[in-house]
């Protein structure tokens, strides 16, 4: 079939198309009732071959075990994204709010501008305008706290960001500077694009899923009614400063969403990463803090590898929307703030695996351990009862990676840590997926 995709194979050409196993047919919950108990034994890891060489590899740096090194708190690891005269560094580490250096190295002129939330504020904001000030006296800093959840992410919320910033006075040589989850970072990073048409901005994100995530390469905006994310700018910050001790205050629902991401690096470019969470879950649940350390400094490397390759989205970055497709008509259609991001992008990467395995592009046992694996981190498997085959197609068509009214997919093909980004697929197996899933 003819195809303006880009299609990033990392495999060899595969066995025909096998039947669904044990995915039909199944249960429509509320994501609360989907959690698995913790104490599930993790799935045994099978022999997998090695992924293909490719310019999507995995991080160069070594697997290891987090329970070796122990973290030293206010010594960050740095990962660097590397983006020319644009590249900076993503700090990475225990106490680093205490160390105003970082933060105030990256601060251009006298005045700042922290966005944050009626959520994180009481718990952080003070801490973050001593870390720019000590021993700085000539900077001045303002906020602005925004109503917390994505139903906020909109562009009324938005003004509020500019309202602030234009009676502060601020000028093109000021630092926003977004101290928060995805949410925050996102308008932040937004505004920061827009604000007299371009100011610096720093990233400090306070959850698993910005940490891993959202506030690393760039991509910035709010949602729209009838889709998510579809208002934004590719705007790059200063830097990330991602302080592992504000997950200490993070609610259990929101720990487990983020690791929806984590999973994601494993599924699509890093299979040992995989295989290491299948070990580690439980530890990563129970907030052992090296173990977080580790997933979070590994997330960050795939994600910095993956951006400095396409910082646009033009091909390879696509990749990393695996089950995003399906998930954000999830968060669409439900409302936003109903599912959390990470929850929606769970259930929609079994859907994304349930089309591959249909399609024939990958056996049963991956079938198996993204199941499990999910399971495991408490996240649902299935979407929401009320989820029908129309609502996915109408919100999936406005999507951000249909080219030429031609949907592209992400789809695991061939071996774990394997995956296209393609629009040549045989829609029977998109349409056998979602009704699969949904009732009508």
């Amino acid at each position: 079939m003819a195809t303006t995709s880009t299609n990033i194979s990392l495999s060899p050409s595969l066995k025909q198309p096998i039947h669904l196993s044990s995915l039909q047919n199944p249960k429509f919950l509320h994501p609360h009732s989907l959690f698995c108990n913790p104490t599930n034994h993790f799935p045994k890891i099978s022999s997998l071959s090695t992924p293909l060489k490719s310019p999507i590899c995995a991080s160069s740096s070594q697997l290891m075990d987090p329970f070796s090194a122990k973290i030293e708190p206010g010594v960050p690891t740095i990962v660097n994204v590397d983006l020319g005269n644009r590249s900076y560094p993503i700090y990475i580490g225990s106490g680093l709010l205490n160390k105003p250096e970082l933060l105030q190295r990256h601060v251009h002129g006298k005045k700042v501008l922290i966005v944050t939330n009626t959520t994180i504020a009481p718990l952080y904001l003070d801490k973050v305008v001593e870390a720019l000030t000590s021993g700085n006296p000539n900077v001045s800093v303002e906020s602005v706290i925004l109503p917390d959840g994505e139903q906020y992410k909109d562009m009324d919320t938005l003004m509020k960001v500019f309202d602030k910033a234009i009676e502060s006075r601020l000028d093109r040589r000021c630092t926003f500077v977004a101290l928060g989850g995805g949410v925050i970072g996102d308008m932040c990073g937004f505004a920061a694009a827009a604000f007299l048409r371009g100011v610096n901005f720093i990233q400090i994100p306070t959850t698993v899923m910005a940490q891993v995530d959202s506030s690393v390469g760039g991509k910035t905006g709010i949602n729209h009614p009838l889709g998510k994310n579809l208002i934004g700018a590719f705007y790059q910050p200063q830097c990330v400063l991602i302080d592992t001790d504000t997950l200490d205050t993070l609610p259990e629902r929101e720990l487990a969403s983020g690791f929806a991401e984590v999973i994601k690096y494993g599924l699509i470019r890093d299979t040992e990463f995989f295989e290491w969470q299948e070990k580690n879950m439980q530890a990563l649940m129970a907030r052992d803090p090296n173990a977080l350390a580790y997933a979070i400094k590994r997330s960050c490397e795939n994600k910095a590898e993956v951006v400095s390759l396409d910082e646009r989205e033009g091909g390879v970055r696509a990749t990393l929307n695996l089950g995003h497709t399906f998930g954000h008509a999830i968060e669409t259609s439900v409302g936003y703030g109903h599912w959390l991001h990470g929850e929606a992008v769970a259930a929609g990467t079994v859907m994304a695996v349930d089309m591959s395995y249909r399609l024939g592009w990958i056996d049963d046992s991956i079938v198996k351990r993204v199941s499990d694996i999910l399971k495991q981190a408490k996240l649902p498997i299935v979407p929401p009862e009320m989820m029908t085959v129309d609502m996915f197609k109408s919100v999936m068509a406005v999507d951000k990676k249909v080219a030429d009214g031609l949907l592209r997919l992400i789809l695991l093909k061939g071996p774990l840590g394997n995956c296209v980004f393609t629009g040549d697929y045989d829609r029977k197996a998109l349409d056998d997926t979602l009704r699969a899933f949904c009732k009508s």
